[in-house]
């Protein structure tokens, strides 16, 4: 029978709740047990696919097309499986089904209402999926924070599950937070008392307590925050800042967070840290730094590129150097091209993924220094294109040459929307989503850098390489190495003579794990670094890439 532990957060977001998730599934894993983890999104969406990133974060995509919340990447990242899309419910796809069977006629004439037909459908889902997976353990996180309007469905729901289930096999964990006011230097307990009441009122009392912090909880403060929540005070759990999210799973675990959980689901523990502490290690023991140039159009949101920004990191961890990133809006270049001589003082750039038609611009005249400059560079699904974009240009000679999406009257369609997708009039989960095989031709440096002909990555565009210019790209150098689905669609290329120019129509970054770092991101941070070491002058920089 599976067991259900529920993760809320208070008073306010971006505590870091889906770390602390993945976090405690890890050391459940750790202990021996099957775990899986679901993230409840409480907005109306059906799924993340059609939110802006800047407003909402990165879409993680799953292996089986799932458009999902960023929380999933976390979890596959900690526990090294795949999510599937069933690992992410919103009051959106919750409220459909309500309809629909209320249009079916499947209520029986009732009036169809919040409680029960809400949280009854909610329950199913959550109970479908821990039998699914097969689990010991469900890890339910609830998206937004305690005293939100639209997630009161989920809350009383979960309550309901501790009355239907019992307390031997659910269990509350709530994220907190202990600000700390420089002028007075004491961490504040109230906002904590706070969240414990809102839940409380709501018929829930949390039976562990996370709180997150700048440095680590006094004992007497967490003594103070145990009384004034009825939560054990050996169940206050400490989670100051750590250097990475990799090593919280081993902070944690140093706390005792274990120990309450075990007891409260009547487990016995046989938890090994040994593998785990030597991935957790890697991502502080740095011997150089390399800078990476983030071009992008989402640029003042970190989350909203964070499975990059985590790929490269477990990059950077495999090869002992550390990368440090810095983002640039693409629109800069477009307002001031004199602005693009800044990422001469990069060690590499990233032109990672993005929709429509802003910042193109800027995105392409980035893609055509770097690789004028000698710039290792990497571009990412619109990076890919664009890529291809500003080679037409300025490789082939065709000024005018764009992608459809930003000029559907360009004379020259180096990018061109995909042929199924030309009927489609639905924005919603209608993309070339999730898991396909791509063929990898040899010799070539994308060989080289995967070892083998086949390999399995997600994507999520509607665009793609028009193969009416491929003959004339590789005249000029620039190589399509690698295709899909029968060789219809182009997955990677590369240019000849150029220290290290890739891109790729996938998003490597979907399947990177601390443990088993992508191998495309491997080789772009060896060649930052190997630039970084690299002696001599711009101008022999850029006699090289001539």
């Amino acid at each position: 029978m599976p067991r259900y532990l529920f993760v809320t957060g208070g008073v306010m977001s971006g505590l870091g709740k889906g770390v602390v998730t993945s976090s405690v599934a890890k050391l459940l894993q750790l202990s021996g047990l099957e775990v899986s983890c679901l993230k409840i999104d409480p907005y109306l969406n059906y799924d993340a696919g059609t939110m802006n990133p800047v407003t909402h974060g990165e879409v993680f995509v799953t292996d089986d097309g799932g458009e999902t919340d960023m929380d999933l990447g976390n979890y596959e990242r900690f526990l090294n499986r795949d999510m599937s899309k069933e690992c992410n419910i919103t009051t959106g796809q919750i409220y459909k089904k309500v309809i629909d069977d209320e249009r079916k006629g499947r209520f029986l004439g009732k009036s169809v209402q919040i409680i029960p037909h809400v949280t009854d459908e909610i329950k199913r889902r959550v109970r479908k999926l821990a039998e699914d997976k097969s689990v010991d353990v469900l890890v339910a996180e609830c998206g937004g924070t305690v005293g939100d309007i639209e997630s009161l469905p989920f809350l009383e729901a979960f309550r309901q599950m501790r009355m239907e289930e019992g307390a031997a096999r659910t269990l509350f964990l709530h994220v907190s937070l202990a600000p700390e006011l420089s002028v007075v230097g004491e961490m504040k307990t109230k906002p904590t008392q706070h969240s414990v009441q809102e839940m409380r009122r709501i018929g829930i009392q949390p039976d562990v307590l996370v709180v997150r912090g700048s440095r680590p909880l006094p004992q007497e403060t967490k003594e103070k925050m145990s009384m004034f929540t009825s939560v054990a005070v050996e169940s206050v759990i400490s989670d100051p800042d750590a250097e990475s999210i990799y090593q919280v799973p081993r902070l944690l675990e140093r706390e005792g967070i274990l120990k309450p959980i075990m007891k409260q689901f009547g487990l016995k523990s046989r938890l090994g840290m040994g593998a785990w502490n030597r991935v957790a290690d890697r991502f502080s023991d740095w011997e150089k730094t390399v800078r990476i140039a983030m071009v992008g159009k989402y640029a003042t949101l970190a989350d909203s590129y964070v499975s990059v920004n985590q790929a490269l990191t477990h990059a950077s961890a495999a090869s002992g150097v550390k990368s440090t990133i810095s983002w640039i809006e693409s629109e800069e270049f477009e307002r001031d091209p004199a602005k693009l001589r800044l990422l001469d003082g990069f060690d590499g750039v990233v032109l990672p993924q993005g929709f429509g038609s802003r910042g193109i611009e800027g995105k392409i005249a980035a893609a055509n220094h770097a690789r004028a400059n000698a710039i290792p560079f990497l571009g990412l699904c619109l990076g890919f294109q664009l890529a291809s974009v500003a080679f037409a240009r300025h490789a082939l000679g065709l000024a005018g040459a764009n992608t459809t999406e930003a000029d559907p009257r360009t004379p020259d369609p180096v990018i061109d929307l995909l042929p199924e997708q030309r009927d489609q009039t639905d924005l919603g989960g209608t993309m070339r989503l999730g898991g396909h095989d791509v063929l990898i031709e040899r010799p070539s440096r994308a060989f080289d850098i995967y070892g083998k002909e086949k390999i399995r990555e997600r994507h999520r565009h509607r665009y793609e390489l028009n193969q009416k210019y491929l003959k004339r790209f590789e005249e000029k150098g620039m190589r399509y190495t690698a295709f899909s689905d029968g060789g219809r669609r182009a997955e990677i290329l590369e240019l000849e003579g150029h220290p290290f120019y890739v891109g790729t129509q996938f998003h490597p970054e979907y399947v990177s794990r601390p443990e088993r770092p992508e191998p495309v991101y491997v080789a772009f941070v060896a060649a930052s670094a190997k630039k970084a070491a690299r002696p001599g002058s711009p101008e022999k920089i850029r006699a090289l890439a001539r």
